[in-house]
């Protein structure tokens, strides 16, 4: 079994996604977390980038998509905002978000970790791209990994 596989059990999976759906239920926003072995020796920051184009995360209507993107053997992760998301929040948002998951994963508490970050960027969400009757839900919620180019 590899890292990327014991990073969560399929319970904290479904915990997960749950936070996700909490988090978008008030929000025309989209989270989405994706989980892979490592960013090889691409720049972190830069595969984030590819992932969340090839998620398609850039196409959503108001261009409030979150990433969370995890490279576990690297023991490393962003967040990446859209530009839509990134001209409202407050400037020191995504740093204080990071910290919130880094507090957890030095615990070793990763599903914990990715939750209290996708809920904190939810509360954002649902202040800056509330919900209303056109809002769909534009990404599917599930927990993307390995090789995005498939996902």
């Amino acid at each position: 079994m590899s890292k990327v596989e014991k990073f969560l059990s399929a319970n904290e999976e479904e915990q997960i996604i749950e936070a996700i759906r909490t988090a978008e239920k008030s929000t025309s926003g989209e989270i989405r977390v994706h989980i892979e072995r490592t960013h090889g020796k691409q720049d972190i920051f830069e595969r984030s980038m590819e992932v969340f184009h090839i998620l398609k995360m850039d196409n959503t209507k108001h261009e409030n998509g979150v990433l969370i993107y995890v490279a576990v053997e690297d023991r490393d992760f962003v967040i990446y905002g859209d530009r839509g998301i990134n001209k409202v929040v407050p400037n020191d948002f995504w740093e204080s978000t990071k910290d919130a998951i880094v507090a957890q994963f030095k615990l070793g508490n990763y599903k914990q970790g990715l939750i209290d970050g996708i809920l904190k960027a939810g509360e954002q969400l649902k202040t800056h791209f509330p919900w209303s009757e056109e809002t769909v839900n534009e990404l599917p919620n599930n927990i993307s990994r390995g090789d995005a180019k498939n996902q």
